[in-house]
């Protein structure tokens, strides 16, 4: 098996040069020395898990480095070998990251987060610690992020076996995925790795509901998926007829996604118009557009379903077009329009930014989407109750985000239901202190209103003004929220 695996990583690294793959050769029988003789409980060797975690990295088309990293992730915690071991053998920057890893193995959930009275609270042990792991994950985050990319690599892997481990530890690894690692993946923009976290968590936490929504979407899925065969073929031939080279695929939508979704339409799954959604693949933005063109001709859209992605992207980076139509026989489908390079960020995110044909792009990268890292440690060094870092997680950098924009055409990262009070204190804090009104999109409103996506916000100032103590009561920002207590009269 393990051979099996090594071929199959050395295989996958051939995007990379001969030097490279040689020096990974070198790591994979460093790791195959270490691991001599371990066995994980799943009864595998456990040099497969540091393979297996190695071909993740691969396929996001990750350095050298991180690669080789990845294939040593567990070697200084599980084995002789130490940090100075793997410096002198492969470099200061494969041990660093190899340090960074180890350092986040002590992350773990506190009983806090569960909710009460649930069998997942009474079972699984308190840790007290978390403000402090958590902390040292978001400062690997800001260090360096492939640090955490291998971590979100090493948890997918463990899932994968996580029945063989005790129910307390098979809950609570479970739990901390959903509540931690899954959202971290979502804000790096890497989709396909949150997805197969939540759902290789799910059916541990909520065996019935997984259970459920398998068998009431197993059918729809089959039945949606004959029908998008017929009608991608009938739109690929008109979109080529265009002089575009498409590419048509259909996807469903992952279980725990399609259960928080069936949830907030009454569990109805006929209201769900991307069970399955069509996805096309072209060359260009400017093809994006013609193909959005061409589908409203084939089919009537729904009227306020459009969403333009590639216009306004989301904060974790994603782009496409969003469209949702009418099909053959009246059929509500939902199709994406993306370019190749855009398909590659959906799944990957971040990561692909660490293509090895795209070195120094984070340093540009890190004054867009990761200045939200920043805004962590800015305040989570503050924090001492395990309660307040879930609350301000779940209600600040873990929840939904928006894109609004000051009046020159500046970008705001902000959560869902943020006030232009939110948005002064993002700006400045001083702006913050002296908020008295705003304009946005031209018109005057309350300053507690919540803002939405697009927005173009003009704070109002009032030099002489402060800020109140019942503005807490409407932002959403832990900045905001910090800088209204220290500056407010009381």
């Amino acid at each position: 098996m393990s051979q099996r695996l090594a071929d199959a990583l050395l295989k996958r690294i051939s995007y990379l040069s001969a030097g490279a793959q040689s020096k990974i050769k070198s790591a994979i029988q460093f790791a195959s020395n270490a691991h001599e003789g371990q066995i994980r409980l799943s009864g595998a060797p456990q040099l497969n898990h540091a393979l297996e975690v190695g071909l993740y990295i691969a396929e996001l088309r990750l350095d050298s480095d991180t690669v080789i990293a990845s294939i040593l992730h567990d070697t200084v915690e599980d084995t002789p070998a130490t940090i100075k071991d793997i410096k002198s053998r492969f470099g200061a920057t494969v041990a660093k990251l190899v340090d960074g890893v180890t350092k986040l193995d002590s992350i773990r959930i506190s009983k806090t987060w569960l909710k009460p009275f649930s069998p997942q609270y009474k079972q699984v042990d308190r840790y007290e610690n978390q403000a402090e792991t958590l902390r040292k994950m978001f400062v690997a985050m800001s260090k360096d992020i492939r640090v955490v990319i291998i971590k979100l690599a090493d948890r997918l892997c463990n899932l994968k076996t996580l029945s063989f481990l005790p129910e307390v530890k098979r809950l609570r690894i479970a739990q901390e995925t959903m509540d931690i690692y899954a959202p971290i993946a979502n804000r790096l923009g890497m989709g396909e790795f949150r997805c197969e976290l939540e759902d290789l968590s799910f059916p541990h936490l909520m065996p019935k509901e997984y259970k459920w929504v398998k068998k009431l979407a197993i059918p729809a899925i089959e039945a949606r998926r004959k029908y998008l065969a017929r009608v991608s073929k009938k739109l690929k031939i008109l979109i080529e007829r265009q002089g575009v080279d498409a590419e048509i695929t259909y996807r469903a939508k992952r279980w725990y996604s399609l259960y928080i979704k069936l949830l907030k339409h009454d569990r109805d799954i006929s209201k769900i118009y991307d069970v399955v959604a069509l996805r096309v693949i072209v060359p260009s933005v400017e093809d994006c557009y013609n193909v959005l063109g061409i589908i409203h001709s084939l089919w009537k859209p729904l009227p306020g379903r459009i969403k333009d992605y590639i216009a306004l992207p989301k904060p974790n980076g994603y782009r496409s077009i969003h469209t949702t139509v009418f099909a053959d026989n009246g059929v509500i489908t939902e199709v994406q329009v993306r370019t190749p390079k855009m398909d590659r960020q959906a799944e990957f995110g971040i990561a692909a930014h660490w293509s090895y044909k795209e070195k120094g792009s984070m340093k540009k990268l890190r004054k867009t989407q990761l200045t939200w890292i920043n805004e962590l440690l800015r305040w989570q060094s503050k924090v001492q109750k395990s309660k307040d870092v879930k609350e301000a997680l779940a209600l600040d950098f873990f929840s939904d985000r928006i894109f609004v924009f000051t009046p020159q055409g500046d970008a705001v990262d902000l959560p869902v239901g943020a006030t232009p009070i939110d948005f002064a204190y993002a700006v400045h804090t001083a702006v913050g202190n002296q908020c008295a009104g705003a304009r946005v999109n031209d018109k005057m409103v309350s300053i507690t209103s919540a803002l939405k996506n697009g927005d173009i916000i003009e704070i109002i100032k009032n030099r002489k003004g402060k800020p109140k103590l019942d503005w807490l009561r409407f932002v959403k920002t832990e900045h905001a929220k910090e800088s209204i207590r220290k500056a407010a009269p009381r």
